[in-house]
């Protein structure tokens, strides 16, 4: 049978539908957006909160975010980058700083709904897995995990920040499998296992080991740890430390840069009409005494 190629015909243009841009993009999966946004019915303009945690390559941001038909709306976020006022002043992207980044959005966003003493979740980091139990007064705030386009493995920085959320009080739905400790073929979580991550004890080890065996590759992976004078003993005091500093304290704190005294722009100003106008009359005048010296300098020429 010969080669026949397709030809898209004009009806296939005419019932094409552009995809929506961020699928486009490939930000969004609108699958599983859909399923976390739905909500029922008969709980008319109640918002459906959800837990979303992204990574950069210098930050961790997480946040309480409800859909409404004129966009997403943020109740509540917290970044990595704050953590330094807390006591943590390096590793800022590991899963013991996401723990400490949902513990910190957790706190915060119950304080800003005044339910900070009723739900103060699981105060020690123990490892364990732990659900918050309703109180009588007030439900706890609930939320569902939004992990966006991220590979869920076990183990994955994104679960630290949910057992952060967890232990901060949070009612978040989930399962202990993806925790890190979590073994396959037992099938049960290994609590020591996940309180060493959550405490930093897997790059405590890491750091002993490279100290040992290549010093070199030490002084430039840890350099920041190393300026700030932390050592691989240190780790487990200092994530307490920063635990209880962010249950003392959840607020926002404004920043201490003052304004900046003019806008710096990287375009051009818009003109109104009677600026272009004038500019149009400069540059005709601008052309014709131009054309008038062309026009003497041949007449003098000849």
């Amino acid at each position: 049978m010969a080669f026949v190629k397709a030809h898209k015909s004009r009806a296939y243009f005419k019932r094409f539908q552009v995809k929506y841009k961020r699928r486009r993009e490939g930000k969004t999966d609108y699958r599983a957006r859909i399923r976390l946004i739905n909500q029922d019915k008969n709980k008319y303009n109640t918002p459906k909160y959800r837990f979303v945690v992204r990574f950069t390559n210098k930050d961790i941001t997480a946040q309480i975010i409800s859909a409404t038909i004129a966009g997403d709306m943020v109740l509540a976020s917290a970044y990595s980058h704050e953590l330094p006022r807390y006591g943590l002043e390096a590793g800022l992207t590991n899963y013991a700083a996401a723990y400490c980044t949902g513990l910190l959005l957790a706190r915060r966003v119950l304080k800003r709904l005044e339910m900070d003493s009723e739900y103060e979740g699981n105060v020690e980091a123990t490892g364990e897995d732990f659900t918050v139990e309703p109180a009588e007064t007030r439900r706890p705030f609930r939320a569902l995990l939004d992990v966006g386009l991220l590979r869920t493995t076990t183990g994955n920085r994104v679960f630290g920040a949910l057992k952060g959320a967890l232990d901060g009080g949070l009612d978040i739905p989930h399962s202990d499998k993806r925790f890190a400790g979590f073994s396959k073929d037992g099938k049960q979580l290994d609590t020591d296992v996940h309180r060493k991550y959550i405490y930093g004890g897997h790059v405590s080890a890491y750091m002993s080991s490279l100290m040992e065996d290549e010093p070199e590759k030490y002084q430039s992976h840890f350099s920041k740890y190393i300026k700030k004078g932390i050592e691989p003993d240190d780790f487990e005091a200092l994530y307490k430390k920063v635990h209880d500093a962010i249950r003392a304290d959840p607020t926002v704190k404004k920043s201490d840069k003052p304004a900046p005294k003019e806008h710096k722009r990287f375009n051009l100003k818009k003109l109104t009409y009677e600026e272009r106008k004038q500019k149009l009359i400069e540059r005709l005048n601008a052309l014709n005494s131009a054309a008038g010296e062309d026009e003497e300098e041949e007449e003098d020429d000849e």
